[in-house]
């Protein structure tokens, strides 16, 4: 469990496919702590790439080539300190997986930018929404500071 002040060491993001919202909170804390935060992401079911996800993390100099969808279930790992849902059915899911260990279940309800439509402009717009909104949020809850310049 976390407390106030305390960062978790080890994050989960989880949302339905691990194709999108997930795998960009991951990608975000791996950039954002630098071998601070052990992070890994899942999803409810098995996803597929999506270009799109590729396309607004690259922009902001985050490669994603190496992410491959998983589930939960192909995510053997546990020792989570934070499991981070970005979906309902994530977090219910999340829920029933972790109600015999100590950690923390935070819902983070994250639009899901595959429902866009419009110009390929529009559409990246709503994946830059959600990356950003998502930056905002583990910057907040995993209390980054900026690197001292010198």
């Amino acid at each position: 469990m976390t407390g106030p002040g305390l960062r978790p060491t080890a994050v989960m993001f989880a949302c339905g496919m691990n194709s999108v919202r997930s795998p960009m909170a991951e990608a975000l804390t791996r950039t954002l702590f630098p071998n601070q935060v052990y992070v890994r992401s899942a999803g409810v079911r098995q996803g597929k790439i999506d270009p799109f996800v590729d396309a607004v993390m690259a922009e902001i100099g985050v490669d994603m080539s190496k992410h491959q969808p998983r589930t939960f279930e192909q995510l053997d790992e546990s020792g989570f300190d934070l499991v981070v849902t970005l979906a309902p059915e994530a977090h219910h899911k999340a829920l029933d997986m972790t109600r015999t260990e100590a950690v923390d279940v935070e819902y983070w309800p994250t639009l899901d930018p595959t429902l866009a439509t419009g110009s390929r402009e529009q559409i990246l717009n709503e994946y830059r929404a959600v990356r950003d909104q998502l930056m905002m949020r583990i910057k907040k809850r995993l209390d980054w500071a900026p690197p001292p310049s010198g």
